[in-house]
């Protein structure tokens, strides 16, 4: 009985040493699921800081404005609403982050620090430009400022589609005068708005005058951008605006488009394709200028700012 107790011991213990000797059995027998979804580690890993794997396009503009708003530069304040958080960090950029554990959750740049929004001498408003990518132009939000017991982002919303609009609450806006703009101004600035608003009391520049004057005395200041500066504005849907900076530009746009016309309505009748002539006009009549004889002088459109002379 031992005996035969022992020897079907023994067989086992060949068989184990065989199947030991032959090696792990084929991948396949083992049915191993294959992952074949490509690898997004490092570019929206949950366990990475945030902030590295955004690619911002530039570099945020200086500081520029209030200077008692100097001291929120270096922080952010984060808001979370349903399934994205959102960060504004003043004088730098606004991000917006998905909070999923989806492989390839959002993450990205709402807007860069770029200039101010300026209505009725006050600072109102913070814009952020040059976003990431969003259809044609680039996603920008506009950050407004307002009173509060604390720092704190209140506040997000998309009122029209890649443009963003925030709420951030401080002690430091709660002063009347604290986003005054003169006050912030040197005094060689401040010395040209003062000949500005006296040209303006003198009657010597029309109030379309005054606030272009404006407008480029806080450009000088940092607090807003010039045209060049900005990217072009692109409606969905539409084409941006034509703009002349001289009268010789504005008069080879109209030669361009003429000859346009007349190349067009050549093709209309090559196809017998019935069709209105255009109107005739001179270049004055385009312009809007008239003859010394229409009387006083009426002010044009695109109103440069000086009124003419009616002595």
């Amino acid at each position: 009985m031992a005996a035969g107790l022992a020897g079907v011991l023994l067989l086992l213990l060949l068989l184990f040493l065989r199947l030991a000797a032959r090696g792990p059995a084929p991948a396949a027998a083992a049915k191993m699921k294959v992952v074949e979804e490509p690898n997004a580690f490092g570019l929206n890993n949950p366990f990475l800081p945030q902030t590295n794997r955004l690619q911002p396009k530039r570099e945020p503009s200086p500081l520029s404005g209030p200077a008692h708003l100097f001291r929120l530069s270096g922080k952010c304040f984060s808001l979370v609403e349903s399934t994205y958080k959102y960060e504004f960090c003043p004088f730098h950029n606004v991000t917006q982050h998905e909070q999923t554990f989806r492989w390839n959750a959002y993450s990205g740049i709402l807007g860069i620090w770029q200039e101010w929004e300026i209505t009725n001498n006050t600072f109102t408003g913070m814009w952020m430009r040059d976003g990431d990518s969003c259809r044609s132009r680039s996603r920008q939000s506009k950050v407004e400022l307002t009173c509060g017991k604390s720092n704190r982002l209140a506040h997000v919303s998309e009122p029209s589609t890649c443009v963003y609009a925030l709420t951030f609450e401080t002690p430091l806006v709660c002063h009347p005068h604290s986003l005054l703009v003169y006050p912030t101004l040197p005094e060689a600035l401040q010395q040209r708005w003062g000949q500005v608003e006296q040209e303006l009391a003198d009657d010597l520049i029309t109030p379309q005058g005054y606030e272009k004057s404006l407008r480029a005395l806080f450009e000088d200041a940092g607090y807003l951008k010039g045209p060049g500066e900005k990217e072009p504005t692109q409606q969905e849907g539409g084409t941006t605006g034509l703009g002349f900076e001289t009268l010789d530009n504005c008069k080879k746009a109209h030669s361009e488009l003429s000859k346009e016309i007349k190349r067009l309505a050549s093709l209309l009748s090559q196809h017998h394709i019935p069709h209105a002539k255009p109107t005739e006009t001179s270049h004055s009549e385009h312009l809007g200028q008239h003859s010394p004889t229409d009387g006083v002088s009426e002010q044009l459109r695109g109103d440069p700012g000086l009124r003419g002379n009616t002595s």
